[in-house]
């Protein structure tokens, strides 16, 4: 049942929040023994998991972390990771993840956007100014586990994105540091007390997201450290994990070592859901993962970190509308050429997006400007909808390869390139062309002899000629983070810069 749907009963309940912080304390008082979090082989029970994250609450408030701060988590996924997000939100401050390898000149412009009064993980000599707490802080023994007075974070989190720009932004959540259980269900199918898996960097917003909610409905949230096909599968099978949220990339890694391995290596008979967002899948992969799961067990979720809306889509939707990312399940969406003109179905433009008429902002940004038409958001992404209302991503606008005239997707381009059973990853770009104005070149992550011919006979039959790249190039080296993303500019100037050099 979509938002639009609900009854006055119904909204009421979704919009009966309480702060992060006691529903977590809620659910220690229900049951203190029951496992809440596992990294790297170490469990933290409910019980553990309060006390600890209240002597890292004492220790940051001793750092002068207050109400309405920002704190940026320079942690890697980690139990410490748990410890430091929730202690935040019971000081009051904004957690302000961002990753745990970012170069230092990236992390300190973060650090003066967001003008962070800590900085957890990160050594004091890179961030003059500013309180550090270096990798392994730990409270002083005998710092008090008991309770602080209950206190409500302004923003629930403050994620930042560079977008295709490499420029970074933070996008601080418009709603306080508390939510409704109820809420969570509707909107991502989880369940109280499942045993959730998650699989990527928790600086991303969806691993960030998916395993709060997780926490705050009582999951046992399993955390790998860094992805891993094989540690995800076994960890599925050990656990008996009922939900988990995934990236294309992953799914295809996952599904490549299940073609490999003998049958009955993994068990997956546990899993209830597996949602997949973040980037566009392959529509053969996706089609794989339905075979092998269940239509119904394979969800897809379509939206930004801003989240004015999203879409969701079961996996017999997509059965009937393959390629989709489903219909608005939350908010408004629709599809407008240059002149801001609503596209009919079929035709490609520029996906607009805008929470429900009378919900607050989703969102603010710090470091940007929301690219907006009369109410209406965009994140730069094209796409088209179906007759039946069903919405289809093409790619980002600031990605789309103009060659000789005629519109190339990157994307698509990828998802052909990675249906070779040799290729792991890729990313396809365009670079200067004297007579095209630009050509369709692709970098090919792979560890194998692949070469140009090969690629360009598997493509043959699988896009267009025009969309088949000019050049490629190779590698062994990881193209996308454990996300799934990849900034393309970056990737854009270095082709560049080689080819000039050539």
């Amino acid at each position: 049942m979509d938002f639009a749907s609900l009854t006055e009963e119904q909204l009421a309940e979704l919009l009966t929040s309480k702060p992060y912080v006691r529903l977590l304390a809620e659910l220690t008082a229900a049951d203190p023994s029951a496992p809440a979090l596992t990294v790297d082989g170490v469990t933290l029970t409910r019980a553990e998991l309060e006390s600890r994250s209240n002597q890292w609450a004492r220790a940051l408030a001793e750092k002068g972390a207050v109400f309405g701060d920002f704190v940026t988590l320079a942690l890697p996924n980690s139990v410490d990771y748990f410890l430091a997000l929730i202690a935040t939100w019971k000081v009051g401050a904004v957690p302000q993840p961002v990753s745990p390898v970012l170069p230092q000149a990236e992390r300190q412009a973060i650090v003066d956007l967001a003008d962070s009064r800590l900085v957890i993980g990160a050594d004091q000599a890179n961030h003059p100014g500013r309180t550090c707490l270096p990798p392994g802080f730990a409270p002083a023994p005998g710092t008090d586990g008991a309770p602080l007075p209950e206190v409500v974070a302004p923003a629930a989190k403050a994620p930042t994105s560079g977008g295709s720009t490499g420029r970074p932004k933070l996008i601080v959540s418009g709603t306080p540091a508390e939510t409704s259980p109820a809420a969570i269900s509707w909107l991502t199918g989880m369940l109280p007390n499942e045993t959730q898996l998650v699989c990527g960097p928790l600086y991303h917003n969806a691993p960030l997201i998916n395993s709060i909610n997780g926490l705050i409905l009582g999951h046992h949230v399993i955390v790998l450290r860094k992805f891993d096909a094989h540690a995800a599968l076994q960890a599925i099978g050990e656990h008996q994990v009922t939900y988990l949220q995934v990236v294309p990339t992953m799914m295809l890694r996952m599904h490549r070592l299940l073609q490999e391995a003998p049958e009955g290596t993994y068990d997956l008979s546990s899993v209830r859901q597996m949602w997949h967002m973040a980037a566009p899948c392959p529509p053969w992969l996706k089609q794989a993962w339905i075979d092998r799961l269940g239509a119904e067990q394979v969800m897809e979720l379509y939206g930004g970190t801003e989240g004015q809306a999203v879409t969701r889509l079961t996996g017999t939707e997509w059965l009937e509308h393959r390629g989709t990312v489903g219909k608005p399940f939350f908010g408004e969406m629709k599809v407008l050429d240059d002149e801001g003109n609503e596209l009919g179905p079929g035709e490609i433009g520029e996906i607009y997006m805008r929470s429900p008429v009378g919900t607050p902002a989703s969102y603010r940004y710090i470091g940007a400007e929301a690219k907006s038409r009369d109410g209406w958001d965009t994140l730069g992404d094209l796409g088209w909808k179906d007759e039946d209302g069903y919405l289809y991503i093409s790619d980002r606008r600031l990605d789309l390869i103009l060659s000789g005239g005629a519109n190339v997707y990157p994307a698509e381009v990828e998802a052909a390139i990675e249906s070779h059973p040799d290729v792991h990853c890729c990313v396809v770009v365009g670079v200067p062309d004297d007579d095209l104005g630009q050509r369709v070149h692709a970098v090919v992550q792979t560890d194998t002899a692949l070469d140009a011919d090969t690629l360009r006979s598997h493509l043959a039959d699988r896009i267009v000629r025009y969309k088949i790249p000019r050049s490629f190039e190779f590698t062994p080296e990881a193209l996308r983070d454990d996300a799934g993303k990849v900034r393309r500019s970056a990737v854009r100037d270095a082709v560049a810069a080689r080819l000039t050099n050539v």
